[in-house]
């Protein structure tokens, strides 16, 4: 989640201005700008609040509503909440995976790693549908370097 988020945020900076970030097309419901703050709030909530004891509250229509923002605010985002998870996860031992996620997910009891398996995948999704989105909004083909191996070993 960490190196997501971290790609999440280059990928907010790769936007060449802050009016582009919040911007769609045809056919295409939310902004990358909105899917970074999403993917914010999820995790803030779901692993923040949720494993982590944090005070978080969430809301979550907000993260879908904000009309604009500046890009640097939105990465600083992506990056708080690195803090988040990470001392969050921190708390979470291996015997804690197998135990059932502390609350109820759409009404469903689920095994907690599995769940933090579907919240990584969750925002990998998102950060893949922010980096398109740029790249068709701005003609730019850089990459935020999303699926870097070498992040993985540190």
């Amino acid at each position: 989640m960490v190196r997501e988020l971290e790609a999440f945020a280059r990928e907010v900076e790769l936007f060449p201005d802050d009016e582009s970030l919040f911007r769609t097309l045809p056919g295409v419901t939310n902004s990358a700008g909105n899917l970074a703050l999403h993917a914010c709030g999820n995790l803030k909530h779901f692993v923040g609040a949720v494993l982590g004891g944090s005070g978080y509250v969430r809301n979550r229509d907000l993260e879908f509503s904000t009309p604009k923002g500046r890009r640097e605010d939105v990465a600083r985002e992506l990056r708080e909440t690195i803090g988040v998870v990470s001392a969050a996860l921190a708390r979470v031992s291996e015997s804690d995976v197998d135990k059932p996620y502390p609350q109820p997910v759409a009404k469903l009891e689920l095994p907690c790693g599995r769940f933090l398996m579907h919240l990584a995948v969750h925002l990998s999704f998102h950060l893949g549908q922010a980096g398109y989105l740029r790249r068709a909004l701005t003609g730019d083909t850089r990459s935020s370097g999303a699926v870097s191996v070498p992040e993985l070993a540190t």
